[in-house]
């Protein structure tokens, strides 16, 4: 059973022809905002992998893949998760040179999926990754490229609201920056989520660090799995949602794991097992470059910038019944 949250009063402020064609700008303006700002160059991406690679994302450890015999290939695929591995092979397979780096379109199936107004089953988003010098795996490199591409979303916001007048959304360029201990100090008697919602209510747009680290308290703010991300150096772009009233994750990010920082977190995790596939082995011997990536959602930032309610509005996938009756009695229509 979904959870639906549908808010006082609330109308989508385009037709169906106009949101249509708005989400079409969005993805032009967004693509070349980033390409340049970050030096990237569009590739193509599988939709599927081989399930005994280690490739695939596993996400926090539990969500289980589309998985499906191919009889002719004599292998299993699974449908992506994410693309955080596949893209740094990608850099190296492709010669990227130091400096430049790659995006795609990603698409995944995440059949566990607790979907809601913010969650679908269907996951689409842009998979970038970039080759990076050993030396920008530091802070300031990373909050450099935050800030980049929080430009991106605000000059691709300008852009929409010029074509659109009726959108009203500005998104703040003014990012700030807190770790996940430094959240939990802070408020302390409040959920990790709502915690969220209460920093993006002070600050607009956050960027949230060391999500995957375990806090003091024990638990952990949020699950990352331990062999992309260098959980010292990583974290995720929030911002202010005016129509929902809450925080919105639009980016997961960050400075891509180091033999050193896999080494640690794969015995953190109790993940020892995954050192025998061969992308951990590569990655051990040092043989990938050293990278900063992440995956920024294509629905999500349409939902965000074109000030929709439900992700549904923005793309088409499958609801419980329960959902898509309450959407029609509010008028809200759902592809």
């Amino acid at each position: 059973m979904s959870k639906l949250t549908i808010p006082e009063g609330y109308r989508m402020r385009l037709t169906n022809n106009e949101l249509q064609r708005a989400i079409e700008l969005i993805h032009a303006e967004f693509q070349r905002n980033l390409s340049v700002r970050l030096n990237l160059h569009r590739v193509s991406a599988p939709l599927f992998v081989d399930g005994h690679t280690g490739i695939n994302d596993n996400l926090n450890g539990v969500e289980r893949p589309v998985a499906f015999d191919i009889p002719d290939v004599g292998v299993t695929g699974e449908v992506v998760h994410s693309l955080a591995k596949w893209k740094r092979l990608a850099l190296k397979r492709y010669e990227f040179k130091l400096g430049t780096g790659l995006y795609t379109d990603m698409n995944a199936i995440r059949r566990d999926e607790v979907v809601d107004n913010l969650h679908s089953v269907y996951v689409d988003q842009w998979d970038w990754e970039k080759h990076i010098d050993p030396q920008n795996r530091e802070l300031q490199y990373l909050k450099d490229t935050v800030r980049d591409i929080v430009g991106c979303i605000c000059d691709t916001a300008t852009a929409v609201r010029n074509a659109f007048p009726a959108l009203t959304f500005r998104p703040d360029r003014d990012v700030y920056f807190l770790t996940t201990q430094e959240l939990e100090d802070r408020f302390p008697g409040l959920s990790h989520g709502e915690r969220e919602t209460e920093i993006c209510r002070l600050h607009r747009t956050v960027f949230l660090m060391q999500i995957g680290k375990k806090l003091r308290s024990g638990t952990r703010h949020d699950g990352r799995a331990p062999d992309y991300d260098d959980w010292e150096l990583n974290g995720d772009i929030l911002m202010w949602n005016p129509v929902l009233r809450q925080a919105f994750e639009v980016s997961s990010m960050g400075i891509r794991v180091d033999a050193a920082a896999l080494d640690r977190q794969l015995t953190e995790a109790g993940c020892d097992d995954r050192r025998l596939l061969p992308f951990h082995r590569m990655l051990l011997n040092d043989e990938l470059p050293q990278s900063i990536g992440g995956g920024i959602g294509q629905s999500r930032l349409c939902m965000l910038l074109l000030e929709a309610c439900h992700i549904g509005e923005v793309q088409a996938s499958l609801w419980d019944p329960d959902t898509v009756e309450q959407c029609e009695a509010a008028g809200i229509t759902l592809l």
